[in-house]
């Protein structure tokens, strides 16, 4: 099985298999999702979105907004196989609107969590859960009558 991501070929190995959100360990042996690759996420992002009706375009401009790249840094970065911790790192800005992102994802409350990368991390599965929800995009993106 072979997915035809933006302009790369996605083809998932065994690990890709498991859910995003799996846990990894760490070069100190502690367990967590900062491993797990973007290429290796992103297209479950998709695949939720799309079900709910919504576009992988749509997905792409909420990791943009979260992030700051622009389609062809996404994209790089997804050829390059980083994990969410350089993914994250190498970000160009995060939307200063992040902060307004709150809501329970996976139990946890995205504004209470405390590591600053899992945070990210959170807020990105938030949006993609609003997303799919069918909420309109300038609500997803924290805009105000379309600013």
């Amino acid at each position: 099985l072979a997915i035809f991501f933006h302009d790369a070929i996605y083809e998932p190995t065994r690990s890709d298999n498991a859910h995003p959100r799996t846990a990894s360990r760490d070069e100190d042996g502690r367990t967590s999702n900062f491993l797990d690759t973007l290429r290796g996420c992103v297209p479950p992002y998709v695949q939720k979105a799309e079900r709910k009706g919504r576009t992988k375009d749509e997905v792409d401009r909420v990791i943009c907004w979260l992030t700051g790249y622009d389609q062809a840094g996404l994209i790089h970065q997804i050829e390059r196989k980083v994990d969410f911790k350089a993914f994250f790192a190498q970000a160009p800005a995060m939307n200063p609107n992040s902060s307004l992102i709150t809501g329970v994802v996976c139990g946890v409350r995205v504004e209470e969590v405390e590591d600053p990368l899992m945070q990210k991390i959170r807020q990105l599965d938030k949006l993609v859960d609003e997303l799919a929800k069918g909420k309109a995009m300038e609500k997803v993106l924290r805009q105000r009558n379309g600013l």
